[in-house]
């Protein structure tokens, strides 16, 4: 039976896939390039947040700035098409379109690009990282899952900070609102977990040449991966999917 789309949550990781580049590695390669090719040598050695963490307070410790951080993060690429795309979505009288950002980078960071383009009222949540600037100016880092607490139970592959899986779980209990179609906008391995829990109406937007197309080819039909997938190189064919998106399932 013919059902009308009333309701519907597009999920959005954030590097590579709201934003068109990687927070983590843009602030290093603007600021500090030499950090940034440790860090490169260092990521199979230390977990991931742990080494941004590390690699900010090696930044600070040679004179880096709160001014420049922020400066770093809003001159970073992010495309006009993308904000068209969730603006043009969001203002439709229908569906009613909820949006979420489900994101291995931090809270700083995210909240400091989208209020730099706009676009912070657009999103209900944004479940990433936790991050503060302290007095001297540190931008303090640390996992949203602790290390010395306990830890997620993920067996497809997320990284220890998240299960991103989890989260998109925790959010649709929270909420309680019957979303006729998820939409999930991601490119790297760590969106496989989450995309394995939508249902066949559902839709991943996978950005191609990246882990996430990877991970399809390679484990969704092992994985009984159910939703519909669309490719996207460039953020205007994700604003070209927004705009044919069928009203009804």
């Amino acid at each position: 039976m013919v059902q009308d789309i009333e309701r519907q949550l597009i999920v959005f990781d954030f590097d590579w896939s709201l934003a068109d580049q990687d927070s983590d590695r843009w602030i290093f390669e603007v600021l500090a390039p030499d950090i940034r090719r440790k860090m490169k040598t260092l990521k199979e050695e230390i977990q991931w947040t742990d080494l941004v963490a590390q690699s900010l307070r090696e930044l600070h410790a040679r004179g880096g700035t709160r001014e420049q951080i922020e400066g770093a993060l809003k001159i970073m690429p992010f495309h006009p098409a993308m904000i068209r795309g969730v603006k043009t979505l969001k203002d439709a009288a229908k569906p009613e379109t909820t949006f979420f950002i489900l994101s291995n980078a931090n809270s700083v960071f995210i909240s400091t690009i989208l209020e730099s383009k706009g676009i912070t009222d657009l999103f209900r949540e944004v479940i990433t990282n936790r991050a503060e600037w302290d007095p001297s100016g540190l931008l303090k880092l640390s996992r949203r899952v602790d290390p010395s607490g306990p830890q997620h139970s993920c067996k497809v592959g997320c990284s220890p900070n998240m299960c991103k899986g989890d989260e998109l779980d925790a959010f649709l209990e929270r909420h309680k609102t019957d979303y006729q179609r998820i939409i999930y906008v991601g490119d790297g391995s760590n969106d496989f977990c989450p995309i394995l829990r939508l249902r066949s109406q559902d839709m991943v937007l996978c950005r191609q040449y990246r882990g996430l197309q990877k991970r399809i080819a390679k484990e969704g039909e092992r994985e009984g991966l159910k939703c519909q997938i669309r490719y996207w190189a460039g953020a205007w064919e994700v604003e070209e999917i927004f705009q044919g998106l069928p009203p009804t399932i």
